[in-house]
Parts: C-alpha cells; sequence; structure tokens
C-alpha cells in the first residue's frame, strides 16, 4: 500500500466520517485509520481499519512501524492528542508538541502553567483550603462537553456534588475560580510558522450550575482575544486546529478551557462552510507539511449553530432525519446527533443535544427567523 496517513480516533464522529476522511480522498491521501473501536469505524469506512492502543503512543509508533509508510500522524480527539504528538515526532513528522497537547488536555497543569500571566484558583478537589474563593467551578480534570461540571456555592456543596460525580467515574476532580462574563471562542488554525484566527462564536449557556452550550452565534473575534493568542503561546499551542474558550469581563479576557482540535458539535462544518474554505483539508495539510493557504477575507455574514437539547429522558421517538435546504436567503443545514430509537438521558451537557441546527445567511434577524420556522416545522419526540 502506498504511503498513507495514519488517523488515531476513538468513537466514531462526525468530524472524522463526514469531515476528515472525504477531505483526505480529496487530498488523493490514503488514510490508515487507528482505533480501539474497530468494528464500529469498519461500518462507515471502507478503507482499512487497523485496532489500536491509540492512547499509547507506543501502540500507534508500532502500528505506523508494521503498515504503510506514514505521510503524517493525526487525530481529532481531545484524549488523544499527546500520544498522537508524540508518534508524530518519532517519525520526524510535522505534529504538535506533545508538551502543549498535555497542558491543554489536563485543566490543572494549564492552570499552573499560566499562573504568572493570568492567575486562577484552581486546585484538586480532595485539597480545597479552607479559604478556596467560593463559588468555584467542579469539573473533571480532563473532562470534555461539559460533563460532572458544575458550580459549588460552598465546602458542603462541593462535598455533595463530589460525591456524586465520583459514584459515577474515578478520575481525577479539580476546582476552579469562576470567571463571570460573556462566553466566546477563537478558532485558530496553525503551520508551526504562523497562527491564524479562523473567527469566533460567541457563546450562550443554560443557568448555573450546569454550564451547557444552548447556541453559538458568530461574532468578530473581541478585541480582548488578543490576550488569548498570547496565553496560547504561552502553553505552546500554534500547530493545527485548535478550539478555545474565553469569558471577556470588564475588560479582559481570561481562558476557560483549551481543546486542542477543531471545534466540535456540527459548528466545524459550520465554521467551513461560513468561510467558504476546504477547512477540513487544511488542517490535515499541515499535518502533511503542508503551508497555510492564503487567508480569505471575514465573511460578512450572519451564522448560529442551535443545538435541539433533550427535555425528558426516555427514547427517541421521533426527529427530523438530516436536511438542507433555503429559506429565504438563509441557508439551513440540519444534522441529527442521535437516531430515533436511541436511548435519551437528561445529563444537563452537550451530551443532551439531540441534533444541531446550521444557519447562514445575510443578516441576524434573518437567520433566527429561519432557525425559528425550522423548529417548527420539525417534531422531537422522547417518550
Amino acid at each position: 500500500m502506498a504511503a498513507s496517513l495514519y488517523l488515531a480516533a476513538g468513537k466514531v464522529t462526525d468530524a472524522v466520517t463526514h469531515g476528515f476522511l472525504p477531505a483526505a480522498a480529496r487530498l488523493g491521501v490514503p488514510v490508515v485509520l487507528l482505533t480501539d473501536r474497530p468494528a464500529a469505524h469498519a461500518a462507515v469506512f471502507d478503507g482499512p481499519v487497523v485496532r489500536c492502543d491509540v492512547t499509547d503512543h507506543r501502540a500507534i509508533v508500532a502500528a505506523a512501524e508494521d503498515g504503510p509508510e506514514p505521510l503524517g500522524i493525526f487525530t481529532n480527539s481531545d484524549f488523544l492528542q499527546s500520544p498522537a504528538a508524540l508518534a508524530a515526532d518519532y517519525f520526524g513528522l510535522p505534529g504538535k508538541d506533545w508538551r502543549a497537547a498535555l497542558r491543554a488536555k489536563d485543566k490543572l497543569l494549564a492552570r499552573r502553567h499560566l499562573a504568572a500571566l493570568d492567575p486562577v484558583f484552581a486546585a484538586p478537589a480532595d485539597r480545597v483550603p479552607a479559604g478556596a474563593p467560593y463559588p468555584l467551578v467542579l469539573k473533571p480534570r480532563a473532562g470534555v462537553a461539559s460533563e460532572d461540571v458544575v458550580l459549588v456555592r460552598d465546602a458542603a456543596e462541593l462535598a455533595a456534588r463530589r460525591a456524586e460525580i465520583a459514584a459515577r467515574r474515578d478520575d481525577p476532580l479539580i476546582v476552579e475560580e469562576y470567571l463571570p462574563g460573556e462566553l466566546h471562542t477563537l478558532e485558530t488554525l496553525g503551520d508551526g510558522t504562523e497562527l491564524r484566527v479562523l473567527g469566533s462564536f460567541r457563546t450562550a449557556l443554560s443557568p448555573p450550575p450546569h454550564f451547557v452550550e444552548e447556541r453559538l452565534e458568530w461574532a468578530a473575534p473581541p478585541p480582548e482575544s488578543a490576550a488569548v493568542l498570547t496565553l496560547l503561546g504561552a502553553l505552546g499551542v500554534g500547530f493545527g486546529a485548535c478550539h478555545t474558550e474565553f469569558v471577556v469581563h470588564a475588560g479582559r479576557a481570561r481562558i476557560i478551557e483549551v481543546n486542542y482540535r477543531l471545534i466540535g458539535d456540527h459548528c466545524d462544518f459550520l465554521l467551513a462552510e461560513l468561510l467558504g474554505v476546504p477547512l477540513f483539508e487544511q488542517i490535515l495539510g499541515v499535518h502533511l507539511g503542508r503551508p497555510l493557504p492564503p487567508p480569505v477575507p471575514a465573511p460578512g455574514l450572519a451564522a448560529v449553530a442551535e443545538p435541539v437539547l433533550a427535555e425528558r429522558p426516555g427514547t427517541l421517538a421521533a426527529a427530523p432525519g438530516p436536511w438542507e435546504g433555503d429559506d429565504g436567503g438563509v441557508r439551513v443545514r440540519y444534522l441529527p446527533q442521535r437516531a430515533v430509537g436511541d436511548a435519551v438521558a437528561v445529563t444537563r451537557t452537550n451530551r443532551d443535544y439531540l441534533g444541531t441546527i446550521r444557519a447562514i445567511g445575510p443578516d441576524a434577524t434573518a437567520v433566527d427567523a429561519a432557525v425559528a420556522r425550522f423548529r417548527a416545522a420539525h417534531a422531537w419526540t422522547v417518550a
């Protein structure tokens, strides 16, 4: 087999199945998919799928040694950035600094590394000092999708929530100072020489104590985001895609977390369509040693990604399938994240998404109206 790109993946995701794998095909680059869930990926990818402990860089290296010559090693998984970076480094291939990938994934390491530039109280959840600045945010040290992220207002509530979370998971928890402000994202792409800002979303959250993302609206990066780039540089982030969440309060930007991969929950497809560029190909390109293409002008358009959230547990009895169309000059797309017949639990996290409505149009009023019409025309029934 010809020299190939090795793509490391855990669970099946739309970003990989409908984004990166087709992008590699369009680039004419063969892919070997490494995963610890081969049956699930083989059902949706007709190329070579190799069983591999993708959490271990040594296993990735061994798999690439046993297969075709590696052109690049890539992952879009939060959990696999460090092992993929180490494996790429072993072969002398372009990739992320594994230290930066580790800092980005480990929220306590990130806080400690940035303490001199942006001091934020953070501590292991089982070693919180008596004078801690409540309210605090309790969260898994390496968590994703707002899972088990909750605001606690005092030591008694912290103890109760810790016990609750420990009943369903055993990985380390931390607490962080609660950072008020308007939540934004910063989407970046780097080739090791240039770090380019692709754009920004303004994010609406559910009311405390939970932090579910209920709507992302395309917006110009706020002026304070320049400080975010400084903090990313201090972390060592500068290669490939990165999705950073930060708040702006009293004229200051504070990082909430750094996800050293492409934005998810179908906002990746919205971003590519909005920018009008082959975004998935560009991301793979830098991992294949290609420089960033020239930048494109910022689109003068409005856009939103609005998830449909499960409001009760049960079985998804009715829901629309994939849909796309034009509504009064607004391009509307809907992609399900749950299928009819799936069991649904209400977790107060991004795992509650049944699907995401994406809309791009000339202005916010037209976009909001088109999203409202789509919601009114369809039913999501949990029985």
